[in-house]
């Protein structure tokens, strides 16, 4: 079996979507799919799903497609933890109670298990469920709670205060909401999330292509 370290992003990405579709699956009834049928609902090719699946050691393609159970089960395996990992949000206001209520009704391998403000009306309060403490018990809370990975969904103005506390409380991933690119040192992993860049990007092109209908 590939070490998950070895794959490349896209294909942590995909094997992702795949599990979620193999889920949905299962959920129907569904017990076999085909290759060329997982590859059409993701937009890619049946050789894609092929590649990515023989990069993480599975072959087991037979005459009735893959067994959807056993492939989300290996696919589980590559990507889950052998223990749930803890996340922590810093930034409880609309985008930060929209991303933990989405989140938390999804049953993964990953829980968020608190929540960080500086806004005196929020802290000490539990929201969807969710403990929110003062920025100031970060590191305190990220050790108590064994907090691996944050998600930002401050306001960007004040998204680069935050880099110093995540840094000395040992965070392993961050997840960044804001429009802010952060530098963090070797050793954590981040995924900058750029709505605002990603919205102006899908308007470009459907510009576009109402330009060429034209």
């Amino acid at each position: 079996m590939s070490d998950l370290q070895s794959l490349p992003e896209k294909t942590v990405e995909r094997l992702s979507e795949y599990r979620r579709t193999l889920l949905r699956c299962q959920k129907q009834g569904i017990t076999h799919i085909f290759s060329h049928v997982l590859a059409g609902i993701h937009g890619l090719t049946a050789v894609q799903v092929r590649r990515d699946l023989m990069l993480i050691g599975f072959s087991s393609d037979t005459k009735k497609g893959y067994d959807v159970s056993v492939l989300a089960d290996f696919i589980s395996d590559i990507l889950d933890a052998p223990q749930p990992m803890n996340i922590g949000v810093i930034g409880m206001g609309h985008l930060g109670q929209a991303i933990t209520k989405y989140f938390n009704s999804k049953g993964l391998n990953l829980r968020i298990v608190a929540a960080f403000d500086v806004d005196a009306a929020k802290v000490g309060h539990t929201i969807d469920e969710i403990p929110c403490y003062a920025m100031e018990e970060f590191e305190q809370r990220v050790a108590e709670l064994d907090i691996n990975i944050v998600i930002l969904s401050c306001p960007t103005r004040v998204a680069g205060e935050a880099l110093i506390p995540i840094v000395n409380a040992g965070i392993k991933g961050v997840l960044n909401f804001t429009s802010q690119p952060l530098n963090f040192p070797l050793g954590i992993v981040v995924e900058n999330y750029d709505i605002t860049t990603l919205l102006e990007k899908v308007a470009y092109f459907v510009k576009e292509q109402e330009r060429t209908d034209i």
